[in-house]
């Protein structure tokens, strides 16, 4: 890359991530031209160290967890999990960490990749400096689009960085499974990866420094999960900070809160994330480097007319699939607007509205029992001040649940509006419940009348029938 003059585009967006190519997806269905701006890989956190790896680590666990329960085949599947086997079908679906495919499907569109790191340079601007120092300015006509992401936050313990501690990019990107590993976080990350490791043979601690594990889904979710984490052989403290940690000749040896001693080969520190804003160049533009950037629900930062922050960075819903959903408003939006369209005011849950956010938030937490989620929690849902009813009912009451395989434990809650007569949100923890999610969320984002619902047959013999029973237990 050398120096050019300013070129000049419809649209900039910054990061290739899922989130950024949603963006440029559909501005360039809205027929402006687009450059994308990628550092790393055209592809993003997902592609390469979160949602595709981890779920290609997590797949075969939960397949040898399912056959476990079934008579006939449990007895096949007793031995280990062969690691260089799953290891290797990982690096598949990260395709070695490389983004060819990925670049050909931008080429695909018509956006154009600069490689680089892409720093706003006040309004409209963006500056792309090469791996050789080479620099090219980019000006947009009608919208640049943050879509940069987060990266994982560490605990702020003094020398935790000397000890090299991983995070979820090492966790889901290692060549090798520790004898021991530390888990230090009781969320997604930790959770999955505290599944994969123990099933792939490592001694799994995990520290938490709440009452329990998944403490953003409903509590049983979490007790749930943590049960099945014990019985595989998972240590869970709960309640318990990590206070220290250092290396003694390549061992971790860690102290909590209270004092005690863990040891361990590597630690996993699952803590949270921050916004990748700290150098993009937000001083610019009056914005704070570094910070979560608020927006409206067309995606676009407050106080401006031309700046969009879609995906993590604007702290909505820190969900690839919540990310892409609202690149899919940005993107129409900013076709809209670059149109002359009238958008001062979206209506919700239309076109140019990321409503979903506020209302119908759906996750799939792929542990064993997986937990699935749409919607507002019972307290998140009194704390909106909403009149609601909680239903709950045994997965293990329907007859698709057994059948599914022996043993079979689970739950499902929804959250009813007694005032309106809708669902506000939906839970299910079960083997194999992630898949019925959709339909919760297609209920809640569309607002079904729960009355109506009593007219929608679930097939038998299905675990979706729990919807019969939740409906059964409303009635009375």
């Amino acid at each position: 890359m050398t120096e050019t003059e300013n070129i000049a585009y419809d649209v900039v967006v910054l990061g290739a991530g899922p989130v950024g190519e949603n963006v440029a997806d559909r501005t360039r269905a809205a027929g402006l031209s687009t450059a994308v701006v990628e550092s790393e890989l055209v592809g993003g956190e997902c592609s390469y160290w979160a949602c595709m790896p981890s779920k290609a680590l997590l797949r075969p666990v939960i397949a040898r967890a399912d056959a476990r329960r079934l008579p006939g085949l449990s007895q096949a599947v007793q031995g280990p999990l062969d690691t260089t086997a799953v290891l290797a079908r990982r690096d598949e679906y990260t395709s070695h960490w490389h983004d060819d495919g990925q670049v050909r499907w931008l080429d695909g569109i018509g956006a154009d990749l600069y490689r680089g790191h892409g720093r706003l340079a006040g309004p409209r601007t963006v500056t792309v400096t090469g791996a050789d120092g080479g620099r090219v300015t980019l000006t947009a006509r009608h919208a640049v689009a943050v879509c940069t992401g987060t990266g994982a936050q560490l605990p702020d313990l003094p020398g935790l960085a000397e000890v090299r501690p991983w995070t979820s990019r090492e966790a889901t990107s290692a060549k090798h499974v520790p004898e021991r590993l530390i888990v230090v976080g009781g969320g997604v990350v930790a959770t999955e990866m505290a599944t994969v490791y123990q099933a792939l043979g490592s001694q799994v601690t995990v520290l938490v420094r709440g009452k329990g594990l998944l403490p953003r889904m409903e509590p049983f979710a979490g007790e749930l999960v943590a049960e099945a984490l014990t019985e595989a052989g998972a240590d869970i403290r709960t309640g318990t900070s990590l206070g220290s940690v250092t290396r003694e000749n390549g061992t971790v040896v860690a102290f909590t809160g209270t004092g005690d001693r863990i040891e361990a080969d590597e630690i996993l520190c699952a803590t949270g994330r921050a916004p990748r804003t700290e150098d993009i160049g937000l001083e610019t533009v009056g914005l704070e480097p570094g910070s979560w950037l608020t927006v409206d629900d067309t995606l676009r930062v407050e106080g401006s007319d031309w700046l969009y922050a879609c995906g993590d960075v604007n702290h909505r819903a820190l969900l690839t699939h919540q990310g892409k959903y609202q690149a899919r408003i940005a993107g129409d939006a900013i076709g809209a607007r670059a149109k002359g369209g009238p958008l001062q005011e979206p209506a919700p849950w239309g076109p140019h509205a990321a409503t979903a956010d506020h209302h119908a938030v759906p996750q799939v937490v792929f542990t064993d029992p997986e937990a699935a989620a749409v919607g507002l929690s019972l307290a998140e849902a009194e704390q909106a001040g909403h009149r609601v009813r909680a239903v709950d009912v045994e997965l293990s009451s329907v007859a698709g649940a057994g059948l599914y395989g022996e043993g079979y434990r689970g739950r499902a809650r929804m959250v009813v509006d007694l005032d309106e007569g809708i669902l506000r949100g939906v839970t299910f923890v079960g083997p194999g419940v992630g898949e019925l999610l959709h339909s919760a969320s297609v209920a809640v984002a569309g607002q079904v009348p729960v009355d109506r619902l009593w007219h929608a047959v679930p097939s038998y013999p299905t675990i979706s029938e729990v919807w019969l029973r939740l409906l059964e237990a409303y009635r009375g």
